[in-house]
């Protein structure tokens, strides 16, 4: 199965950008409870004009990673496995199922309590994670799995982020809302008059963001829909979109992803810190990463490919699928972030993160030993990594 440079460029990234979250994530939470824990953790909580530096990384850098996504997204659909509703069939059932499976698993354990909320958090998959734990199995990995398993993770990331735009909005100011969806629409004349300069466009995107930050709408909403106006063309090398993604590739790979891991696991564990876990809200959590995923994800390309909605590619096994989705439930950034909005109450949102580490260790390593088990023998379609 041929790749193309697009391709290859992100999962290398994505594959190095996971190894830089596992680092940068131990040794935060080495500081956080090390002699400097007291300065470290106040550090991140400093404010700054009445945001946090947190708060300023999660709603602000994380914009940059929301409009990389969104251009990743845009290119899958116009020249990549989305373009061809026969490949993309499969990966988006194995999305949903990813996401609603999930879902349900927590909502069982926690409706009607103040924590169903948290719905959000075990539907989400860190494809940095997910693509770097792949990378340690070398060339026995068939090309079609990872061309999957990114798939997947991409289209799992516009369902989180379509969950946090639906469920996560708390309260809207429609005046802010309307100036910023003005702007897009100026932008969008922009890209139909073909003028191609990204000037125009990132500085209208600085001047959306802060009107959807005030208007209730997550900011980083701001990242995805700025994407499908930058000018796409024939997304060859010299377009816009195309530049855009290429720069942005590497500053969100090493710089803002692990800043984000880095602000938001400076987390102070407890001696009694294995307490907190026993709590409907953690099982929740870690049920619907390590069993929810992987079952929603083989239970949904089954019935699509059984229906003859989706095609399972020729080398490609039921228990690739079932490994793919066990490192589906890699949550890590997307969880992490779905609960800093899910909840207020800083107990909860420090054992919703413990919970999200433990899960996605879990999710890694059962996916890692699993797919080692499965993947033998080496395959006819080796990538070059």
């Amino acid at each position: 199965m041929k790749l193309t440079k697009t391709f290859k460029a992100f999962f290398e990234n994505e594959k190095s950008g996971g190894v830089i979250l596992l680092f940068v994530t131990l040794l935060s939470l080495y500081l956080a409870n090390s002699s400097i824990q007291i300065p470290y953790v106040a550090f991140w909580e400093k404010e700054i004009s009445g945001h946090t530096i947190t708060e300023w990384i999660n709603d602000g850098l994380m914009t940059i990673f929301f409009l990389l996504i969104g251009l990743e997204l845009e290119r899958e659909i116009y020249h990549g496995e989305l373009s061809n509703f026969k490949n993309a069939s499969l990966p988006i059932m194995a999305a949903f199922g990813g996401m609603l499976v999930p879902a349900a698993i927590f909502l069982v354990l926690n409706y009607g309590t103040t924590t169903q909320n948290g719905a959000g958090i075990p539907m989400a998959t860190d494809i940095a994670f997910a693509i770097g734990i792949l990378s340690l199995l070398g060339n026995r990995v068939p090309a079609s799995l990872k061309v999957f398993l990114t798939a997947l993770a991409v289209i799992d990331d516009l369902g989180a982020i379509i969950v946090i735009a639906v469920f996560y909005t708390t309260s809207i100011s429609f005046l802010n809302l309307g100036i910023a969806l003005g702007i897009w629409i100026l932008l969008f004349i922009l890209n139909r008059m073909k003028i191609h300069n990204l000037i125009p466009y990132l500085i209208g995107g600085v001047i959306m963001w802060y009107f959807m930050l005030n208007s209730g709408v997550h900011a980083t909403i701001t990242g995805v829909i700025l994407a499908f106006v930058i000018p796409f063309g024939d997304g060859g090398e010299k377009t816009s979109s195309y530049r855009l993604q290429h720069f942005l590739h590497q500053p969100v790979a090493f710089f803002i992803l692990p800043l984000f891991a880095i602000a938001n696991t400076a987390l102070t564990i407890e001696s009694n810190w294995h307490e907190g876990l026993n709590h409907s809200n953690t099982y929740g959590i870690i049920l619907g990463l390590v069993v929810g995923k992987p079952l929603g994800i083989l239970l949904f390309s089954s019935v699509g490919v059984t229906s003859g909605l989706c095609m399972l590619p020729k080398n490609l096994k039921w228990a690739h699928i079932l490994g793919a989705g066990m490192l589906g439930g890699i949550g890590f950034t997307m969880s992490i972030f779905i609960t800093v909005l899910a909840f207020k109450n800083p107990e909860v949102i420090v054992f919703s993160k413990i919970a999200i580490l433990i899960a996605s260790f879990l999710a890694g390593l059962f996916g890692f030993l699993f797919l080692k088990y499965v993947l033998n023998k080496k395959h006819n379609d080796l990538l070059e990594l």
